[in-house]
């Protein structure tokens, strides 16, 4: 008799950091069910991103490619249908892929060989009586800090909660082919606001201490984010009610994990679903007198993710404390499903970890960012792309300004980390290493430091050894020479 195919769901909140959430050892995150999940499953402690920015990243943990393999570095190339993906895999070979949520990930025309269902935030349902909105007024230094109002109405007016109830109406529809459910919902991006109770359900006092703003050695986007967004006119505690909210925007996504897991359990299908838990990159929500991200920054609170995996009769409760991509989890759903991938990656199986085994103690694990400055057509938000964005009450007009009048703010950098240290190197600005087990928050950069010149070499040897290893991928299939 054939084995029973095992259903997927890729639950993919957007830029959410692991560090703010229970299981990962945050003292006053609200996560009861990422933390349930985590003690039901395997808990990846050391996952990092390839890419700091959404599309690149979501890019990369789809196809196992780094973000320069095939120049998918920038917000503005997605997969295209010549490209492989692992819903396309997945799709081929009979699982129905449905799709909730946003996308940063796929071509307009991928979408037919990739997902069968796809409802791209769905639209249908309550609505907020009003929305969350920017409370300040543009002379205001607290207007470019994403900090919101909170909306007013139900939690099931959220855009997110539709996505997620339209995974739970499908579970409930009893599918009869395996299926995989792809939830990249929006939440805790930017701008920080949630439905009530959620918004302010952290109090700000009883936060850990941010990381510090005035650090000495960091690259020179730091500051320049904190002048132009006025972010270096705010107090302390403005910052730590940006991070409150951040925290309470997680507690919100938590909450719809809990209604996912409990559609699943009354399904029947708990026991033949992998559920992944994972983001695309993290936030800094007021560490280092910053919020959002940056495109060249490679800081932990940017790369480090959740990657939480159930798996049916898989290990319960372990935690992999070395270090994985978060593109793994392509080459860990192809290996669970049965299906070959027929394209030359970088992706690793995680399986034998969802088992119990240890991960390895020596991996190196790469991210990168940034553009040069002769690819104009990559910069997010300059010239003009999106339109809105290039006037001054539009939130993202600093990052457009910085892009466009500082371009080397935004150069390319590449990150390669350890067990034991970091290094991130800049052609020209700031280059940056770490020793992690005395310094985890990167408050220290020790690059050039002579007491880690054989470390910094034998990292530099290590990542010029990777670029040569990943800078293209031969096509499997040949053409004829005539």
């Amino acid at each position: 008799m054939a084995k029973k195919p095992l259903n997927f769901i890729l639950f993919n909140p957007d830029e959410m950091r692991a560090e703010s959430l229970g299981c990962y050892g945050h003292p006053v995150a609200q996560t009861p069910h990422i933390d349930r999940l985590a003690a039901e499953g395997v808990r990846f402690d050391q996952c990092h991103v390839q890419h700091t920015v959404c599309s690149p990243s979501r890019c990369s943990f789809m196809t196992g490619w780094y973000p320069h393999v095939s120049g998918h570095r920038t917000l503005w190339h997605l997969l295209r249908p010549h490209e492989p993906n692992l819903l396309k895999y997945m799709k081929r070979a009979g699982y129905d892929v449905a799709w909730w949520g946003k996308n940063d990930l796929l071509a307009t025309e991928s979408f037919a060989d990739s997902v069968s269902e796809v409802n791209v935030r769905r639209s249908e349902g309550p609505t907020f009586t009003k929305r969350a909105c920017n409370p300040y007024s543009l002379d205001d230094p607290r207007y470019y800090s994403f900090l919101n109002d909170p909306p007013e109405g139900p939690a099931e007016a959220h855009h997110d909660y539709r996505s997620v109830q339209g995974a739970i109406d499908f579970l409930g529809t009893n599918p009869e082919n395996p299926f995989l459910l792809y939830l990249p919902i929006s939440f805790p991006h930017c701008p920080f606001r949630a439905p009530q109770p959620w918004h302010d359900s952290i109090d700000p006092d009883t936060l850990p201490p941010l990381r510090p703003a005035e650090l000495a050695n960091k690259p020179d986007y730091f500051q320049l984010i904190r002048k132009n967004r006025r972010l270096d006119e705010l107090d302390q505690s403005f910052l730590r009610k940006i991070n409150a909210v951040y925290l309470g925007m997680i507690g919100f996504v938590d909450y719809m994990l809990g209604k996912l897991l409990e559609a699943l359990e009354e399904s029947g299908h708990a026991d033949d679903t992998v559920i992944l838990f994972f983001s695309d990159h993290g936030d800094w929500a007021g560490d280092f007198g910053l919020v959002e991200k940056w495109p060249s920054g490679l800081d932990d609170c940017l790369t480090r993710i959740p990657m939480i995996v159930r798996l049916p009769k898989g290990a319960k409760g372990h935690v992999v404390n070395e270090p994985i991509e978060c593109q793994d989890l392509m080459a860990t759903v192809l290996e669970l499903a049965g299906v070959e991938a027929e394209h030359t990656h970088f992706s690793r199986s995680l399986v034998p970890q969802l088992h119990g085994a240890s991960g390895d103690p020596d991996r190196a694990i790469f991210a990168e960012g940034g553009y040069d400055t002769h690819e104009p057509n990559a910069s997010e938000y300059w010239d003009g792309r999106p339109a809105f964005a290039s006037k001054p009450e539009a939130i993202y007009y600093p990052k457009i300004m910085q892009q466009g009048e500082n371009p080397e703010s935004v150069e390319r950098a590449v990150m390669i980390r350890t067990m034991t240290h970091k290094l991130v190197r800049r052609r020209q600005g700031v280059c940056e290493l770490y020793e992690l087990g005395t310094d985890p928050q990167e408050l220290n950069n020790r690059y050039g430091d002579p007491a880690l010149a054989t470390v910094q070499h034998e990292l530099e040897q290590r990542l010029l050894n990777w670029y040569l290893q990943t800078s293209d991928v031969v096509p499997h299939n040949d053409d004829p020479r005539g």
